[in-house]
């Protein structure tokens, strides 16, 4: 618990440094405080307020999570994909870019993307790009999955502003 309590006082302090190891502590904290380091973590978006909060936290704990856990962080991030507060859903899309990119199986790539898919009628600009951040990182990993829902996609008019800034999309 004093690790919680040292991440708190850092995170008061409202430098974008102590961010970043307050999220590495809680990363690291993963193994035996799974839920309580994702719950510090929405906790530390919503005070931080902040696009580069949202992106610090949620690829260093939400991402990395779903990296390393992904059949516990699932349910989780689509919970967070519906959250009132459009940082809490930047952060699924922060986290998927992060964990597509280093690695995440790719039957969960495929969960991943239809989680994302639901998010694209967005209107919020920050929630837009990281669900959008997300949706160019598959594409460029996993294009398969792109021409598999190819059909689906071009059917979506609010896939189009997501089509026509990513080449590895079908046209």
């Amino acid at each position: 618990m004093n690790q919680i309590y040292f991440t708190d006082q850092i995170i008061k302090l409202g430098h974008m440094g102590g961010y970043v190891i307050s999220a590495i502590i809680l990363q690291l904290r993963m193994e035996k405080h799974f839920e309580q380091s994702l719950n510090k973590a929405v906790e530390y978006i919503l005070l931080g307020n902040e696009w580069y909060v949202c992106d610090i936290i949620g690829e260093r704990i939400m991402g990395y999570f779903l990296l390393k856990k992904p059949e516990k962080t699932l349910p989780i991030l689509k919970n967070y994909i519906n959250d009132k507060n459009g940082w809490i859903v930047r952060s699924v899309g922060v986290a998927s870019h992060y964990a597509v990119k280093k690695g995440l199986e790719k039957k969960c790539v495929e969960v991943t993307f239809c989680l994302l898919l639901s998010k694209t009628d967005t209107k919020d600009f920050h929630t837009k790009k990281g669900i959008g951040w997300a949706l160019k990182t598959i594409s460029k990993f996993y294009p398969d999955i792109i021409q598999k829902f190819e059909s689906n996609l071009l059917a979506n008019p609010s896939i189009q502003p997501f089509l026509e800034k990513n080449r590895n999309w079908p046209k």
